[in-house]
């Protein structure tokens, strides 16, 4: 008797909502392949420390392969689905060759990418937050910033220009990138830029009128006050309308000079899935019903960033990935058991930001609070959900290398 072949599972993305799947995917009920331009996992919530070398860059990824030897692995971008032969059509991201990769059943997890709001020059100017790419950018550009400003032909002026960095988007990502860098400056730089220190300046800027609008009053108001008090500029209620490579546009008809901008305000589809054939919101993120399915898809789940349940709007965070990832690895193993599906339910387990000189704010479903308490906290329960022992262990030891050795200062 010949065995029936496993069906082909296709899962498009290795962000959260993928790993999360692919750990509780029992390999021996399906054939598995993963199309993304990315070979490894990124855990983005450490990625801020290490634009400022809190932590090494390859601290925070797991690859693929390694995690998953059972799956097939095709580093290529997925450009569009043809649903009636179960095919996706695919490029690869070294040559920029076309394939196809034929699919029973689609996963299709691809996140999102920076919105730019389509104001005219963010793209070209502006340095996002989004990628390990991303990152390392930033840390050349700061410390680009820096030795610029130090050299003896600088007139102030443009030293003023050099050294003010700026941060436009106050959520979460944003406030972690100012309280890093603000810990970069005065715990390494002033060491060796003592001139140039009391003249740098860090802003937070965001086009509501306070910032970490996903927190609780108190905390937020919290948050406001640490930066203030260390010297970080926050400017609520600003609307930018145009960048140029040194200045920022505001709609008041005010400028700002910067040495750098980085773009934390938020998230838009890809392109890719935009082009998909598949049933979207009016933000174009994939329609799915409480089992992940994809509207009127009999065999295409979507999850993560990229998908939106009919009916129950849920924040686009790591964690509402990871669930469903867990959530969908598990109902495919009881799909092929013939065991009946149950809907997927979040649990909010709270959220938690850095807001620097080794104090954060946690605002959870049982408990509010801030401090130095609070920071040890969050880097638990960070450690802890890391995807792998490899990196709970290099960023335990990340820590702790530059609570005694400092930050790395070189332009690499």
């Amino acid at each position: 008797m010949t065995a029936q072949p496993k069906p082909r599972l296709l899962v498009l993305g290795t962000g959260f909502a993928s790993f999360s799947l692919l750990k509780k995917l029992n390999f021996d009920y399906y054939d598995v392949t993963v199309v993304s331009p990315q070979n490894y996992l990124l855990f983005t919530p450490l990625l801020a420390g290490t634009t400022v070398g809190t932590l090494e860059f390859r601290n925070i990824v797991e690859p693929l392969r390694r995690s998953f030897p059972q799956a097939r692995y095709y580093q290529a971008l997925c450009k569009d689905l043809n649903l009636a032969k179960k095919t996706a059509s695919c490029q690869d991201s070294l040559d920029g060759s076309q394939f196809e990769v034929p699919f029973d059943k689609l996963v299709v997890a691809l996140g999102a990418r920076v919105n730019t709001f389509g104001i005219e020059g963010v793209t070209e100017n502006a340095l996002f937050l989004k990628t390990i790419e991303d990152a390392q950018r930033i840390r050349r550009r700061i410390l680009e910033c820096f030795e610029r400003a130090s050299r003896p032909d600088t007139t102030p002026d443009k030293r003023r220009q050099l050294l003010n960095f700026v941060v436009m988007g106050g959520g979460p990502t944003g406030a972690e990138f100012a309280a890093e860098l603000h810990d970069f400056i005065q715990r390494e730089m002033r060491d060796y830029y003592s001139g140039l220190v009391p003249e740098v300046k860090v802003t937070v800027i965001d086009v509501a009128e306070f910032i970490l609008g996903a927190f609780e009053k108190p905390l937020r108001d919290y948050a406001t006050r640490h930066f203030i008090q260390n010297g970080i500029t926050v400017k609520t209620g600003s609307s930018a309308v145009k960048i140029e490579k040194e200045t920022i546009f505001f709609k008041d008809g005010t400028q700002m000079p910067y040495g750098l901008l980085v773009w934390a305000t938020g998230i838009a589809p890809t392109p890719a899935m935009q082009a998909f054939p598949l049933p979207k919101d009016r933000g174009s993120r994939v329609l799915v019903d409480n089992h992940l399915k994809v509207k009127d898809q009999a065999d295409i789940y979507a999850l993560g960033d990229c998908s939106a349940i009919e009916g129950t709007p849920l924040p686009a965070t790591a964690q509402v990935a990871m669930q469903q990832g867990d959530y969908l690895g598990n109902e495919l193993n009881a799909l092929a058991e013939n065991r009946d599906a149950q809907a997927f339910q979040y649990h909010h387990l709270g959220i938690m930001c850095y807001v620097g000189d080794d104090i954060a704010i946690a605002d959870l479903p049982a408990l509010k609070w801030h401090g130095h308490s609070a920071h040890l906290f969050w880097r638990l329960a960070y450690l802890m959900r890391l995807m792998t022992l490899k990196n709970k262990f290099l960023v335990f030891f990340g820590w702790i290398k530059t609570a005694f050795f400092g930050r790395d200062i070189s332009r690499i």
